[in-house]
């Protein structure tokens, strides 16, 4: 604009007018005036003011020539497989000294080979890898006993035979049916956090990594909900002890709340509690330290996201764009029934 108000100036100062000689005097106009007197009064320094007045509007001149492409720095092949979610980093190495992974049609065997992704090309157990980002997933899903919260297959014999993400194999069959991902590998998917094998609800599951660590770690403040029920119904003295926590692991672990269960009145031996903690079967020794016993256990709330109540027992949903911000919504977080 400054440069808009120069330009009309000089020539105000330099151009006659046709009813009286000698330099124009400055009023204060826009400077669009200015140049609509400049047209009907010189064509040509107009045409000349017209040009500059573009020019000026413009951030900053074109660069002469066509703009290069940045290139692609070549990378750790271990790095590569990682990101592209094939597995954390450790088990990419695995990966490639077992010899599943081929570099320009020839197996290669060492994680810290250097390659270009997008120019060689890259294959895992005989598939494309991709070198652009994954689509990012995330899944609400209603656990059932005797599943575990582990990607390590090694754990199948050693724990139990079923892992949480097995539960989403039909639906990573039907994703590699389709045309366009025929040749690309599946994505990696892999729970949030934690339920032991004999506890049920709400699990998240993703290939997010930054999403899940921002969920599962303590600083986000993360609150998550059980029914939890007992034995026997407790007395308002067991209420009260549990509310004070107790140690695990050498930390005092408190529940935020503990309440019975008001759902259902007639059913005194559930209760309610919520946690910030993360600790494994926290929610067990809790409970136990009371001198109370877990009958059944469920989780029905991580952050402010709610398990809902028509997903049953196995089943799962994908979460959408607004589902997955809720999650971490301090908000929703304080009134989960909204």
């Amino acid at each position: 604009m400054a440069q808009v108000w120069s330009c009309a100036l000089h020539c105000l100062n330099h151009v006659p007018s046709p009813n009286r000689p000698g330099p124009l005097k400055l009023h204060s106009r826009h400077p669009t005036l200015f140049v609509t007197t400049l047209r009907a009064n010189q064509p040509r320094k107009q045409a000349q003011t017209s040009c500059f007045v573009q020019q000026s509007s413009n951030s900053s001149p074109a660069p002469s020539g066509s703009s290069k492409s940045k290139k692609v720095e070549a990378q750790r092949l271990s790095k590569i497989l990682a990101a592209a979610g094939v597995a954390s980093r450790r088990a990419a190495e695995e990966i490639i000294i077992a010899g599943r992974v081929s570099v320009n049609d020839k197996i290669e065997p060492l994680p810290q080979r250097k390659v270009v992704p997008g120019k060689d090309k890259i294959l895992v157990d005989g598939n494309i890898l991709a070198v652009h980002r994954p689509k990012q997933l995330y899944f609400a899903l209603n656990k059932p006993k005797g599943y575990i919260c582990s990607n390590k297959a090694s754990l199948r014999d050693q724990q139990s035979p079923k892992l949480v993400v097995d539960l989403l194999s039909g639906w990573l069959k039907r994703l590699a049916s389709k045309p366009s991902s025929s040749q690309n590998l599946p994505p990696r998917l892999y729970t949030v956090g934690r339920l032991d094998v004999q506890s049920t609800g709400l699990i998240l599951v993703t290939n997010d990594g930054s999403w899940a660590n921002e969920v599962a770690h303590p600083s986000s403040g993360i609150t998550k909900e059980y029914i939890v029920t007992t034995s026997e119904a407790p007395n308002k003295k067991q209420l009260r002890e549990l509310a004070q926590g107790c140690m695990i692991d050498g930390t005092h672990v408190q529940p935020i709340d503990v309440q019975l269960e008001a759902s259902d009145p007639s059913k005194r031996n559930k209760i309610r509690l919520v946690l910030s903690e993360g600790k494994n079967r926290e929610v067990r020794q809790l409970v136990s330290s009371v001198g109370l016993e877990v009958t059944y256990l469920k989780r029905v709330r991580i952050g402010g996201y709610r398990l809902p109540t028509d997903l049953g027992i196995g089943q799962f949903r994908e979460l959408k764009v607004h589902e997955v911000r809720r999650v971490l919504d301090k908000g929703a977080q304080a009134n989960p029934y909204l």
